[in-house]
This record gives structure tokens, C-alpha cells and sequence, in this order.
């Protein structure tokens, strides 16, 4: 009874706000510069249009996506910018031809929140890869929307696509939900790609906010999982959660005789490191995914002479996931309990400027998780 009484409460308040061509006023926190601090940014987005939801945000997740943009460590941020693609929460309306979600549903936005529809990439669910391009959460000209930036999830308002947003079952936990959005396809797309089964002998170099939920996938599917990282506090959190061995890679020691071992690896550093030294421990045949993208300054490089003298061996990159692929990961991820391991911090900007210093310099197990709830 209380629930439905909510659930109508959010249909009342959301009919007299937001009627048809109405923009929707939005309460935030931006930066301003790239090295500024976070402050409250008041701003609008468009018009809930036909096929759109409008998502009241309970949970953002942090990135380090986010901090990379930012801090236009990729390239020319463009100011104010409010960062968040890893969003939670639920629908308080809906447009006309909308029937995916109803009001009070759970809903989450990952990195995409429009594409094309029509071009082979989109039809073929690779919206990631639309060939007119997709309109990412944040930093993106929005295309059906007079080509107005799009600004992210740390903020208490979003409108979608509803096509481009996720179902998030009702029995989830909400507060842990967000950071599947990214952190979550990013890893469960290239183990699926690659094939992994049970029994494999597989790595996952870093054991951050992307690298123990790959753990967790890899686990889940009987793989035999090996962590690397340069972090000594983290052995025993990725025991706990399946690893069969931790290595850290600072001790050199610990590095000798993982040369020809893992028919899989998948690489999420976003700092600089030596990719060729993980190369090398694949098997004749395997394969090596790289999720992780340091800023452009501490970008790695692979020469040529690395793949001459380390041959048969394949390595690609992995961009997050199309819409259906990350529904998939969503409802294999609830239904098998699988959730990153998360500190929720009020959304003040004392609080998210902590946050990123605290994730550039690897001091957060493992993922920091907004409430917008508590936004004033």
C-alpha cells in the first residue's frame, strides 16, 4: 500500500511539472575548469519529447571516466561539466509512445543515450558504434536536440531515450545498481566476445572499480582467475571474491613464470603502464582485452616488434556495450548477485572533489556511489 501510494504521489507531482515541450529544470554539481572544484550548477534539458523518459536520479556512480573528462585529460572539455554515466533511478513520466517503462519503474542510463536507429551498427544492437554517432550521457552533441551538450548523472534529473535506458528489476539493490552501467558491461562485453567457459585459465590486470567486477564475471562462469595489480592491500579482497591467485606486480618475484599461461586477460588500468609484460603471458591462441584508457599524456604503446616476437596472440580493444547486450549483463548481474563493491557519498562538492583525488590516487575499494538524494 505505502509503495503504490509513492508511485502515485510521483504521477502527481510529474504531471502538473513537466508538461509537453516544457524544458526540465535540473539542480547539479559541475566543474568549471579543469582544475576546479565541484559547485551547484542549476541548468535545463530538453523537452520529455514522445519516445523519452524522464528519470528522477537516486545513485551516480564515479568513474574514472569521469575525472579524465573532467579534467580534459582527453582532449578539450567543454565547461561547466557534470560527469556521471553510471545512473540509477526511477521513472516519474513517461512520453506518449513510451511502453518499455512506466511511472515509478526502476531505470538506469549507461554511457549512451540516443543513436541513429538506422544505420547497420545500431539495427545489429552495437549503438556504441552508431555510424552517424552516439549521443553519449555527457560531453556529446545531443543531434535530436539542436546539438546541445549533453550533461551527466551527478545532478537529480535526467531525461532518455527509452530505448536507450535500462530495465532495472524491482527487486535489485538500487544503491549498488549504478556502476553496472559502465563498470559492468565495460568488463562482461569482451569476456563474452572472447568466449571464456569454465576451467579457463584467465587474468585481470588491475583490481579497481572494472577489475573486481571482472573478477566476479570471470568467477561466475568457473573460470580459474588470477589478479594483477601493484597494490598489496587488495590480495586478500580478491581471494574473497574467487581469485585463485593475486600477483603483485611490483614484486618481481611474484612476476616469474606467468610467461604462456592465460588463454584470456583483460587489461583495466587507466594509468601508464608496460602492456607488453601482460602479452607475454598469454598462451599461443590467447587473447587480450583492453578496457582501461589512461588520460593522453600516460598513454602506453604497443610497438610492432611486440606482436612480431610475441606471436599468435590476439589483442583488441572493448568499448562498453550495446543497449541489449548491457540489459543482458544487467539481469545476468542481479540474478547472480553480482554488484560492485561500493562507498556512498552525499552529493556536495567538498564530497566528489575527495572522491576524485581519492580514486587518481587508488585509495577507494571500489567504486564511490553518489546519493542525489541527498542534492540540496
Amino acid at each position: 500500500m505505502i509503495k503504490l501510494i509513492n508511485i502515485l504521489t510521483i504521477v502527481m507531482i510529474s504531471s502538473v511539472l513537466f508538461s509537453q515541450n516544457t524544458r526540465i529544470p535540473v539542480k547539479g554539481l559541475a566543474l568549471f575548469s579543469k582544475d576546479g572544484h565541484f559547485q551547484p550548477y542549476e541548468f535545463s534539458r530538453h523537452a520529455i519529447g514522445d519516445n523519452d523518459i524522464l528519470i528522477d536520479i537516486l545513485y551516480s556512480g564515479i568513474c574514472h571516466s569521469d575525472i579524465h573528462m573532467g579534467r580534459s585529460e582527453w582532449g578539450n572539455t567543454k565547461y561547466p561539466f557534470v560527469g556521471g554515466h553510471e545512473i540509477a533511478g526511477r521513472v516519474i513520466q513517461i512520453g506518449k509512445n513510451v511502453t518499455k517503462f512506466k511511472v515509478g519503474d526502476y531505470a538506469g542510463i549507461g554511457c549512451i543515450i540516443n543513436s541513429c536507429g538506422q544505420c547497420n551498427n545500431c539495427k545489429n544492437g552495437l549503438e556504441q558504434f552508431c555510424e552517424k554517432g552516439m549521443v553519449g550521457t555527457y560531453g556529446s552533441h545531443d543531434y535530436f536536440n539542436n546539438n546541445e551538450i549533453t550533461q551527466g548523472g551527478y545532478a537529480n534529473k535526467y531525461v532518455v531515450s527509452a530505448n536507450h535506458a535500462i530495465k532495472i528489476p524491482s527487486h535489485a539493490d538500487i544503491k549498488r545498481v549504478a556502476p553496472l552501467l559502465c563498470a559492468g558491461i565495460t568488463t562482461y562485453s569482451p569476456i563474452h566476445f572472447s568466449k571464456v567457459k569454465k576451467e579457463d585459465k584467465v587474468a585481470v590486470v588491475g583490481f579497481g572499480g572494472l577489475g573486481h567486477l571482472a573478477v566476479q564475471y570471470l568467477v561466475a562462469l568457473g573460470a580459474q582467475v588470477t589478479v594483477l595489480d601493484i597494490s598489496e592491500e587488495k590480495r586478500a579482497d580478491a581471494m574473497r571474491l574467487g581469485a585463485v591467485q593475486y600477483v603483485n606486480v611490483t614484486n618481481l618475484e611474484e612476476l616469474k613464470g606467468f610467461e604462456n599461461q592465460f588463454s584470456f586477460i583483460i587489461s583495466t588500468v587507466p594509468a601508464k603502464y608496460n602492456p607488453v609484460i601482460y602479452m607475454k603471458m598469454l598462451k599461443m591462441g590467447g587473447e587480450m582485452a583492453i578496457v582501461g584508457l589512461p588520460s593522453y599524456e600516460n598513454m602506453p604503446q604497443i610497438t610492432l616488434d611486440s606482436f612480431i616476437f610475441n606471436p599468435n596472440r590476439k589483442v583488441y580493444g572493448s568499448l562498453i556495450g550495446g543497449i541489449a547486450e548491457t540489459q543482458e549483463m544487467l539481469d545476468y548481474s542481479v540474478a547472480n548477485h553480482i554488484y560492485p563493491e561500493v562507498e556512498i557519498i552525499n552529493a556536495d562538492g567538498q564530497s566528489l572533489d575527495d572522491a576524485y583525488n581519492k580514486i587518481v590516487d587508488g585509495k577507494v575499494k571500489f567504486r564511490y556511489v553518489i546519493d542525489m538524494k541527498t542534492l540540496k
